[in-house]
């Protein structure tokens, strides 16, 4: 009998049953470590599965399908994440207790994924918190899940509390920007058109113009990462964050400024930067640096 005879292949749902895990999560494993890739709706066996002991089997009733040397059991690909917990969107909204429709684009406004064509997409700021891009195996609709420690993740949890109504525990702890220091010298006393209360005469006009353009916005908005950061205006649509830098003389300031703008680029934001010259000249200048994010003020 030759060697190769004596070699065991498994279905994927074969092995998914010796690997005590749910098929849909092997294939997702697959397709993640690249054995594996969909087209036109068809998982299609790699160049890197075929080395990594995938072939190609007939089978009378079903066809061909992709088989397994059974020795892929023990490859890390499984025995690191077959103890890893993931949770989709349900499982977030059940824990929050806000409907499931609601969830994904909470998420999304937190800019943890985006919308794609159909279903949703992890982002760069969603991969650092650990979500996992996966789509569903026969519709090839992409879908992210989310490990336990999504729960307890501090800009999430706090917007849940924003959105139900619940009262925030006070942070006691300084701002990474001294943003606490910079609020109590600066009162929010401008009101813009809208009932925004500013702190500035050209933040009220920066929140006129968005206003006036019917584009929907947030005023000071914390940034969706750990550091205890805020952000002049916030934009969903396109998640644009744009700051206005107007006490450049102020040494405190301008080194708030440039550590901020570290935060911007540490989680790649699209950030839209406002100068005191350009606030007489918003119709001009705003309208253009919104298009560069996909946003159309007319």
């Amino acid at each position: 009998m030759k060697t190769s005879d004596k070699i065991k292949y498994l279905s994927t749902t074969a092995l998914s049953k010796e690997l005590k895990m749910n098929v849909k999560e092997v294939f997702q494993i697959l397709l993640k470590d690249g054995l594996i890739k969909r087209v036109e709706n068809n998982w299609v066996l790699t160049e890197k599965g075929e080395k990594t002991g995938g072939t190609l089997k007939k089978h009378p009733k079903v066809g061909e399908y992709i088989a397994w040397n059974e020795n892929i059991k023990e490859n890390e690909i499984f025995t690191t994440t077959n103890n890893e917990v993931l949770l989709n969107a349900t499982a977030l909204s059940n824990h929050f207790g806000v409907s499931k429709l609601k969830m994904n684009p909470i998420l999304s406004e937190l800019g943890f994924i985006q919308k794609a064509i159909k279903g949703w997409t992890v982002t760069k700021l969603g991969l650092s918190i650990g979500g996992k891009q996966l789509e569903y195996d026969r519709t090839g609709v992409p879908y992210v899940n989310w490990p336990e420690s999504i729960l307890h993740n501090k800009r999430l949890v706090e917007t849940m509390n924003e959105l139900q109504g619940n009262e925030p525990e006070e942070n006691k702890a300084a701002d990474t920007d001294n943003s606490l220091g910079f609020r109590d010298k600066f009162e929010a006393k401008h009101r813009s058109a809208d009932g925004h209360y500013v702190r500035s005469r050209a933040e009220m006009l920066i929140d006129n113009w968005l206003y006036m353009s019917e584009i929907v916005h947030a005023y000071e908005r914390k940034l969706p990462v750990e550091e205890d950061v805020y952000t002049d205006f916030y934009l969903p649509v396109g998640k644009v964050y744009i700051e206005y830098w107007g006490l450049e003389n102020d040494p405190k300031y301008a080194a708030r400024k440039q550590e901020k703008l570290k935060i911007y680029e540490k989680y790649g934001f699209n950030l839209i930067e406002l100068q005191d010259a350009d606030i007489q000249n918003l119709d001009d200048i705003l309208p253009k640096k919104l298009l560069k994010f996909g946003i159309q003020a007319y």
